[in-house]
């Protein structure tokens, strides 16, 4: 199986006026943080939130009306369902989606609201893909796969297009790989129009699927744990998408969690905008690697925004603790009249605000005629935090964090 150029610009012209042009934006600020000159394709803007709509309609579009009428399927529990879905609906070919049975249901329903049959089955994607492969074979449908095929890669590929268009003196293009089919077409795109660009893949420490497969490694066996990166967490790349991928990129980097949630926290306060854990992957390769992309012009693609609300939050609320602006101090005292007033009062005459107060007289490490106070307080930063904790200690109620 191969991918040419040709298979992309073939591709870009069927997308042509069916799915977003997405931009892609200078950012000021995130230049200024990552020390690199930032670009930022939103895909996230796409109708379902997520470039998997580029190769899911491409592979759509080259099926004849024979394979048309018989209908579709695939296994995804992430975006790769839904833009199969909504644009199979749109072009009126049946759709089955086999969904792990432990999916969310917010992402059932999403891919149901788009007029797809949902089937329920197995405990993750690679039993999901089983059964997916037993009812194609039974109902005689066409399986299309979320990357291990060449016109899904070459729908993926256009995104390299439309940024290299748009920006012709990108230096890098930080991309996640997942199972490969977004590095395969985004390289092979942007290695023919700027052979001097480097492409770099960026995958979650638990799922190194490529960079195992590259050190001949058996990546199932490396690949594991609950990352915040779903999107991207497959435990073996395709052998077809690693085949074409592997000439064309410069190297593979590992991202731990906490640069997932910083990347998240970025997207959402500096850019005003909503990155799922996968989506945010290249912009934190930035922040892991920063030496590697300093002063260079990068590309970043923002690959999509599903993200459930309530995860959301917390990595919000947890960036904010990370940067000692959310911070729980612990102060034991006198159990007497007046102590909490003038503990708030030193608190509000720096302008920080009381968030949360836990007030204990039973802990056994506390005097029996003493109590412990966990006061949790919002600041503007770290030091703004020393600060309100040094007044705290010579008021005579010296805190600890917790």
């Amino acid at each position: 199986m191969t991918l040419t150029y040709d298979a992309i610009l073939s591709a870009a012209a069927r997308l042509k006026g069916h799915i977003e042009r997405t931009p892609c934006r200078h950012s000021r600020t995130l230049s200024e943080i990552t020390g690199a000159e930032v670009w930022v394709k939103f895909e996230n803007l796409q109708f379902t939130a997520a470039y998997k709509e580029r190769g899911a309609l491409n592979m759509l579009l080259t099926l004849g009306e024979n394979a048309r009428k018989r209908g579709v399927i695939a296994a995804s529990a992430g975006n790769h369902s839904q833009g199969l879905a909504y644009h199979a609906a749109r072009l009126g070919i049946p759709v089955t989606i086999v969904m792990p049975s432990t999916t969310p249901f917010m992402k059932v329903r999403q891919t149901r609201a788009f007029g797809a049959e949902v089937v329920l089955d197995g405990d993750g994607y690679d039993d999901a893909s089983t059964y997916a492969l037993k009812l194609c074979e039974e109902r005689d449908l066409v399986y299309v796969h979320p990357f291990n095929d060449v016109e899904v890669m070459a729908g993926q590929g256009t995104v390299a297009l439309e940024m290299l268009e748009d920006v012709p003196d990108l230096e890098v293009l930080p991309v996640p790989i997942g199972g490969g089919g977004l590095i395969a077409g985004v390289a092979t795109a942007a290695k023919h129009i700027k052979p001097e660009i480097s492409v770099i893949g960026v995958e979650p420490a638990m799922y190194p699927s490529f960079s195992a497969k590259m050190r001949r490694l058996r990546a199932g066996g490396q690949a594991g744990g609950a990352t915040i990166a779903e999107g991207i967490a497959v435990k073996q790349v395709g052998e077809a998408s690693y085949a074409i991928a592997r000439p064309l990129i410069d190297d593979v980097l590992l991202i731990e969690e906490p640069f997932f949630e910083s990347a998240i926290a970025l997207y959402c306060n500096v850019e005003k905008t909503v990155a799922e854990g996968a989506g945010a992957a290249s912009l934190a390769a930035l922040l892991a690697y920063p030496e590697r992309f300093r002063g260079k012009r990068c590309g970043l693609i923002l690959t999509g925004g599903n993200i459930d609300t309530r995860l959301l939050a917390s990595v919000l609320t947890r960036e904010l603790v990370r940067d000692h602006r959310l911070v729980s101090l612990r102060i034991i005292g006198d159990d007497r009249p007046g102590l909490l007033a003038n503990v708030s009062r030193i608190i509000g005459d720096h302008g920080a605000n009381i968030v949360e107060v836990a007030h204990n007289r039973l802990a056994l490490d506390v005097p029996a005629k003493g109590a412990e106070f966990d006061i949790m307080i919002e600041t503007r930063d770290a030091e703004h935090t020393e600060e309100i904790m040094a007044s705290l200690r010579q008021a005579g109620y010296p805190p600890r964090t917790v």
